[in-house]
């Protein structure tokens, strides 16, 4: 049976940059579509509901930051994957990144061919295997991942994908104290470079969302989900 092949949207305002890596992803098998600004991205993923977008982070008319955190207040874009581009190399903007929703954080300039594989990554991480259907039930929090839907108290909770998965890995252990890089080996892994601010800003994002201490941080070793 033909599967539908995963859809990606470039948004950069450099045309050189679409066409290289809009090459070596349709090389892979990938089916592009491209935006040369923040305006056009934003269409653009409003009419092909993307499966991953790569936003330029220095945009016209609308900066890639903006175009993220309006992708992850809507629901249509729960399930996209969001790598953020950018020649920024500061903590502060990868944080703040990483905090309006984004899943990856990559660095310019970067060989088109890397980039395609730490998507290709990013896609292996995100796949269920047989196991990991199984709803968790704590108290009043269900946590299912056949949907990556999370349930409190009756009400749904939007938690970007690796917010889900950090939350899952955590609550399908409880007590169990997971290391930092335990955790980002099982929700990043091996083939995406992101740093230990990353799983904490992650965790604060879990805890602001569902407004509920479910994740406790075991102070220079790692986190344990304690609810």
């Amino acid at each position: 049976m033909e599967t539908n092949p995963i859809k990606i949207l470039i948004a950069d305002d450099e045309p050189d940059i679409i066409e290289i890596i809009s090459y070596h992803l349709l090389k892979a098998g990938f089916e592009v579509f491209s935006a040369k600004d923040g305006s056009e991205a934003i269409e653009k993923a409003q009419i092909h509901t993307p499966d991953c977008i790569i936003l330029d982070i220095m945009m016209p008319k609308r900066n890639g930051f903006e175009v993220c955190e309006y992708l992850r207040s809507n629901k249509q874009f729960d399930k996209t994957l969001i790598v953020l581009l950018t020649a920024l190399n500061d903590e502060e903007s990868h944080i703040k990144g990483l905090e309006l929703g984004g899943d990856d954080f990559v660095n310019k300039p970067i060989s088109p061919k890397v980039l395609v594989s730490r998507i290709s990554a990013l896609f292996r991480r995100i796949q269920p295997s047989a196991t990991d259907n199984k709803v968790i039930q704590v108290r009043d929090l269900t946590i299912d991942p056949s949907q990556y839907k999370t349930i409190l108290n009756g009400v749904t909770h939007v938690l970007a994908k690796k917010e889900f998965e950090l939350l899952f890995l955590l609550a399908a252990q409880p007590g169990r104290v997971f290391l930092r890089n335990e955790i980002l080996s099982q929700v990043w892994g091996n083939d995406v470079i992101v740093g230990d601010r990353t799983i904490d800003v992650h965790v604060r994002k879990i805890r602001v969302k569902l407004g509920i201490e479910c994740i406790t941080t075991v102070k220079g070793v790692g986190y344990k989900f304690d609810y």
